[in-house]
């Protein structure tokens, strides 16, 4: 049976009225909004707001930007648009910059911005390294399948990692992603080390990695701290959700989703604010774990949904299955809490690289991305790194309603190398399935008979047009529900049934179903 546990909800945040809207998927501007939580102290985190911007589509050209500006603190917004690789990363050496053939080294430097714009940004089995820095804004970037064994290797296997007297960073609306654990040859997604401070991770997806990410190296390494996680999604991944080391964390309205073997990992003195999250489907979601050095929490709203916990032991300290506080901590921001009961819900419909930057009101609801103060200059952007100029796809706005697939089962026919049935049906327009031609069908399925009267067909952006002729199947009698072209919403008549098929008979090009979305109505 499941169970549902939800301790008491934190008074006194006021949310604003609840706004829905879907914004272009990628902002072609500086960093758009302004971080919340502790990147927004200590002087705040600006990143290249003020200063010049210019377009890169390999990571040599990041590195040229970075090495081309007047100082190693000049302003600089770079613009990513296309597959960063080791193919197309070299070092690149001036006296601004101290780059890195195997990672995009960020060393040594301060003020800068790095935005994925036009059909996306993805880091592909290379990582982002940021040390000896501070002022550095990260955000709307896929980052996936760095390794720290095998070939090729990057950054210690860290997709984002941070080290050595880092100050100031914002990493927003990002998707971290690996392919399995150590014995795979991948580390953590989001690591903190070596007194790094004043860090916000919001908005962002982390999954399918055996390690979500660390405050601190060792049990000796407690200087880093305050740190911000907020409108995260964690899904697929076996521990360090994050395993912190002393220090100060706030961890308020993200969404944990099958966490293996332990969650938030507080050891060794560590300090952390959980508060209005959603847990569920996971074990051992808080506590101190692997060691007898004590972490501590304070607990408020939050919500266990099939949690299952371990026995106190030598090395194991679990908070639950009764959350209790340990400690208390003040944090010296505002912020506007969601309700942990809708948490699921609005971080599937904000967080990762590709959403339009969409962000929570505060009462459940999302808005449009805001832009920063007018403080950036006209975009400049060098010969060196322009690529033709692309308009983002028309986006389709959700139907009001519970996506009815997410959580819902998939299938269908043979599928391309690389994607997977379940990514039609994990709240990502990063991730897709693809037929391993032009034709093909995909499913979504349930356990018992469910009522469907619409369906919202999105493409991937690398691939917006190609889906041509299709039919809506009742996949459990073989009857046509719909026939037409293209993708976006399909309305019919109300049918019960377990299953779903979108056929694809026709396409341009080799297609990609980034979401098959089902509703009641």
């Amino acid at each position: 049976m499941r169970v549902r546990t939800a301790t008491a909800l934190v008074t006194g945040v006021a949310g604003a009225a609840v706004l829905v809207a879907l914004a272009a998927p990628n902002a072609e501007a500086a960093a758009v909004g302004t971080a919340t939580g502790y990147a927004s102290v200590n002087g705040g985190t600006t990143g290249g707001n003020g200063g010049s911007t210019v377009r890169a589509t390999t990571g040599t050209q990041i590195h040229q930007a970075l090495c081309g500006r007047a100082s190693s603190s000049t302003p600089i917004t770079i613009e990513v648009q296309g597959t960063i690789n080791h193919g197309n990363t070299t070092k690149v050496s001036g006296s601004s910059c101290n780059t890195a053939a195997d990672k995009i080294e960020l060393k040594g430097i301060s003020n800068v911005t790095i935005i994925g714009v036009g059909s996306g940004a993805v880091f592909d089995q290379l990582g982002i390294h940021i040390r000896d820095s501070s002022n550095i804004i990260v955000q709307n970037v896929t980052v996936r399948n760095v390794k720290k064994s095998g070939s090729p290797t990057s950054n210690g296997g860290d997709a984002i990692g941070m080290e050595s007297t880092v100050r100031n960073v914002w990493v927003d609306h990002v998707t971290l992603e690996a392919s399995g654990g150590e014995s795979e040859g991948f580390d953590g997604l989001f690591d903190m080390k070596d007194d790094t401070e004043y860090v916000t991770l919001s908005y962002s997806i982390l999954r399918n990695s055996g390690r979500g990410g660390l405050i601190g190296s060792s049990e000796s390494d407690t200087g880093n701290s305050f740190i911000t996680f907020h409108h995260n999604r964690y899904e697929n991944i076996d521990s360090r959700t994050p395993l912190l080391r002393g220090g100060v964390a706030h961890i308020f309205n993200n969404y944990y989703y099958r966490l293996n073997e332990s969650g938030i990992n507080s050891r060794a003195g560590a300090k952390a604010k959980v508060e209005n999250n959603y847990f569920e489907d996971s074990k051992d979601v808080l506590g101190t774990f692997y060691t007898d050095a004590a972490g501590y929490w304070q607990v408020a709203g939050n919500i266990l949904d099939n949690v299952t916990w371990s026995a106190p032991g030598e090395d194991t300290n679990p908070a639950g299955p009764n959350l209790t506080s340990t400690t208390s901590v003040s944090v010296p921001y505002s912020y506007r809490l969601d309700n942990a009961s809708c948490v699921p819900d609005v971080v599937r419909q904000t967080a990762g690289a590709n959403t339009g930057l969409r962000t929570s009101t505060g009462s459940c609801g999302t808005t449009n991305p805001t832009t920063p103060p007018a403080t950036t200059p006209p975009t400049t952007t060098p010969p060196t790194t322009t690529p033709p100029a692309t308009t983002p796809p028309a986006t389709t706005p959700p139907p009001s309603g519970t996506n009815l697939s997410i959580g819902a089962g998939s299938d269908g026919s043979s599928k391309a190398s690389g994607t997977s049935y379940g990514d039609v049906r994990d709240g990502s327009l990063s991730t897709y399935w693809s037929p391993s031609g032009t034709t093909g069908s995909i499913s979504i399925k349930w356990g018992s008979a469910t009522t469907v009267a619409r369906a919202v067909i999105r493409e991937h952006s690398g691939a917006v047009g190609a889906i041509g002729a299709w039919r809506l199947l009742n996949g459990d009698t073989g009857a046509v529900l719909k026939t037409g072209s293209g993708a976006g919403t399909i309305t019919f008549t109300a049918t019960s049934l377990k299953k779903v098929t979108f056929e694809i008979t026709g396409a341009s090009a080799a297609p990609r179903v980034a979401e098959f979305e089902t509703y009641a109505a």
